[in-house]
């Protein structure tokens, strides 16, 4: 399978695959239902709405399409519609989650509880924008840019692992990372650079992203153009055809991905990883095309991994909006699978934990 290109490619493979069955999270919004009658009549999905059925009724009214045929489950309130929606799939009803029109840490908080939620046990949750740029030649992942805030090392790590496993899922058999900085040289007074020399040196040693080309630090405009990083002298095997951003931390991430969005007329689908199901976690603000492209790639996850639906869910306590509570890291590990670092609490001596999520939703 060569590399996904542009978003019409995802569209069309998706649609080969079953309809995903999604619990849409208050979808009482016009975008939201105009892009699942889309979704629906191309075969993508079999749509639950959760939400308060008078409001949805007088909306689906308004765009012309009849939802009496479609599962509906009455939800109140923000808040229970997020806990019906998680329990939905929890249960096997619904294959994966959408959100609609919900603030996202709402939603994110049913999403991480410990006892209810969709975390997975040793694994970090992190966000992905799939970008479809109308200047690049293959579809771009920037990550993370909507959870993490501001990752440690081995935040980063599992970031980046996250984020290869959703390129191979598009089609990149050997993904090119790029980590990204404001320089392409190692410097002492940038943290971002070490963190990226440090991710490099380990995915040469097999303790991350095995198969994956991993490179950095480089700064943008060597991780995108051949021509930038030949000026600069730059030898690397990913300079000039990343397939992945591995951005410093939230802020930088989300303004980049907005940046070719709102700038570079590119075509950004947000979803989360590290869940025991897809989660398509839109902006308020996004169109159509971007939620159905995000709509594709969840089913494209649901029908190519089953593992995480079937591990345990983690029973450590949800730190508030948190991808992952300090403590609760999984190992780096060797090829051998020897433990090679632990991302544990300070009293191990551990990076104080900087990967927490924001009350207030990064992505619009």
């Amino acid at each position: 399978m060569s590399p996904l290109r542009h978003f019409q490619d995802l569209i069309h493979q998706a649609r080969s695959q079953p309809p995903l069955r999604v619990a849409v999270v208050n979808a009482a919004q016009r975008v939201v239902l105009e892009t699942l009658r889309e979704a629906a009549e191309l075969g993508l999905v079999a749509p639950h709405l959760v939400g308060a059925r008078r409001i949805l009724s007088d909306l689906s009214a308004d765009i012309g399409w009849p939802i009496s045929a479609i599962p509906l489950t009455e939800a109140g309130d923000d808040e229970v519609a997020a806990a019906v929606g998680v329990r939905l799939v929890r249960e096997g009803q619904a294959d994966a989650l959408m959100k609609g029109h919900v603030h996202t840490d709402v939603l994110m908080h049913a999403v991480l509880d410990a006892q209810r939620g969709l975390r997975v046990a040793g694994r970090r949750v992190s966000h992905a924008f799939v970008c479809d740029v109308p200047t690049y030649p293959r579809l771009l992942i920037v990550s993370d840019a909507a959870i993490n805030i501001a990752p440690d090392l081995g935040a980063k790590a599992q970031i980046l692992q996250n984020a290869v496993d959703l390129a191979r899922l598009l089609g990149s058999e050997t993904p090119k990372v790029a980590v990204l900085s404001a320089v392409e040289t190692v410097n002492l007074a940038i943290a971002s650079t070490l963190d990226a020399a440090a991710l490099t040196l380990m995915a040469k040693r097999g303790q991350i992203a095995a198969g994956a080309l991993v490179d950095g630090p480089l700064a943008f405009d060597n991780a995108v153009s051949l021509g930038a990083a030949t000026e600069k002298g730059i030898a690397s095997d990913v300079a000039g055809e990343a397939d992945i951003l591995l951005v410093p931390d939230l802020v930088s991430g989300n303004m980049l991905a907005k940046c070719m969005e709102y700038l570079g007329s590119a075509v950004v689908a947000g979803v989360v990883l590290g869940l025991r199901a897809p989660l398509v976690l839109t902006s308020r603000a996004d169109p159509m095309r971007a939620r159905l492209a995000a709509l594709a790639i969840a089913s494209l996850q649901h029908h190519s991994q089953g593992l995480a639906r079937s591990m345990p869910s983690v029973e450590e306590p949800a730190v508030h909006c948190a991808a992952q509570p300090e403590g609760a890291c999984c190992p780096l590990r060797t090829p051998r699978g020897d433990a090679e670092g632990h991302c544990g609490s300070p009293e191990d001596g551990a990076l104080p934990s900087r990967g927490l999520c924001s009350g207030e939703q990064p992505t619009g």
